[in-house]
């Protein structure tokens, strides 16, 4: 039962007990009683005061039927208003409270810009929004925190690496020769530097989505990303594509590539030998749909969208295989960026369903 019921409920309450208050003071103070005139009387004249006294207590029985019906009738009435009322007034008091509710609700860790901003007078009402408003401030200042420190330690890494990468090399290019045990040791290490800065590159990526950073805005065809993020040729798994050209969206053309990218080169990493993967691009409803199938291990529907998140993996087959754990959790980043959205769907026999929804833009690209 809601706020606003229990409210009706109260005001039809209050209304009822005071109705039947006023009532009672009205019957006990309306009544009346006809008191038989006594002494000796002619009979003639007795039998006239007789027949009046009948008239005047039949009348005073109407009357107080009459005052009954009438009570009643203007009780059932007030009730009645009182319930509509009741709600009318519940409704309108706790308005403020819903206009907050459903402002809350829109805000999430990509708008943590906007504010309640509720108008009105200096009221409970008003101190809860704006005590809201400060707790969304200070959530700005923590997530804006957290990805500045985000980006700037990625940037500041990449320097140490590519110098170590540089020492790597001239190393390896002496003209004396290099011992065998420190050529191998020497290529675990440049892949390991080459991994860690997969990851940085991965860091500064989903910071600048998370940023909103779409500056270069332009008309982007989605089946043209696809076909160039799909690969030239695969021996060991089966490539099946429906790309429709025309569709075409608005937003970063290098974040929007990198999202293609990072959703079919997730399908085909954690697939299975023999396996298939199926793009879809086509317009749906007003929106640019990206629709990337692939096969791969049986996974948990109920834990399917964790996989959005950074580094969140399902299963030892989804561990090892040199990625970052950033891969979708850009796609979401980026979707977000763009005013889309993205949603992960097991496959009964295995593998997994990602559907990225972006406006449809209806410009055409360069």
């Amino acid at each position: 039962m809601g706020v606003r019921t229990r409210y009706t409920i109260l005001y039809g309450a209050m209304i009822l007990v005071t109705g039947l208050g006023l009532i009672a003071i009205i019957g006990a103070f309306g009544s009346r009683s006809t008191t038989r005139a006594g002494g000796d009387y002619p009979a003639p004249a007795a039998e006239q005061i007789e027949r009046l006294q009948r008239r005047l207590a039949q009348s005073d029985e109407a009357h107080s039927q009459q005052l009954v019906f009438g009570l009643v009738v203007g009780m059932v009435v007030a009730l009645l208003l009182s319930l509509v009322l009741g709600r009318l007034l519940a409704g309108r008091v706790l308005k403020p409270l819903r206009v907050i509710t459903a402002a809350t609700r829109r805000i999430s860790a990509d708008n943590l810009h906007q504010r309640l901003a509720v108008q009105g007078p200096a009221d409970e009402v008003k101190d809860l929004a704006d005590t809201i408003d400060g707790l969304l401030g200070r959530l700005e200042e923590s997530f804006a925190a957290q990805r500045r420190f985000v980006a700037d330690a990625s940037h500041e890494l990449r320097t140490p690496l590519a110098t170590m990468r540089a020492s790597l090399d001239v190393a390896m290019a002496k003209p004396s020769p290099v011992p065998a045990e420190t050529a191998v040791l020497a290529d675990r290490i440049r892949a390991e530097l080459d991994r860690v800065d997969r990851l940085l590159e991965g860091f500064l990526v989903l910071a600048r989505a998370q940023h909103g950073a779409l500056d270069d805005r332009s008309a982007v065809s989605l089946g043209a990303l696809a076909r160039e993020a799909l690969p030239a040729s695969s021996t060991n798994l089966e490539v099946y594509a429906d790309l429709d050209a025309d569709v075409v969206t608005e937003g970063n053309p290098v974040l929007l590539a990198r999202l293609v990218g990072n959703v079919i080169d997730n399908a085909i990493r954690h697939n299975v030998s023999g396996g298939w993967v199926r793009v879809s691009v086509s317009g749906v409803s007003g929106v640019a749909r990206l629709v990337v199938q692939s096969s791969g291990p049986v996974l948990d529907p109920s834990q399917v969208a964790r996989l959005g998140r950074p580094f969140q993996r399902l299963g030892a087959e989804r561990t090892g295989d040199g990625g970052t754990g950033l891969g979708l959790s850009i796609v979401a980043a980026v979707a977000s960026a763009h005013g889309g959205s993205v949603s992960l769907t097991a496959l009964p026999a295995g593998g997994l369903t990602v559907t990225v929804d972006l406006p449809l833009a209806v410009a055409v690209p360069a």
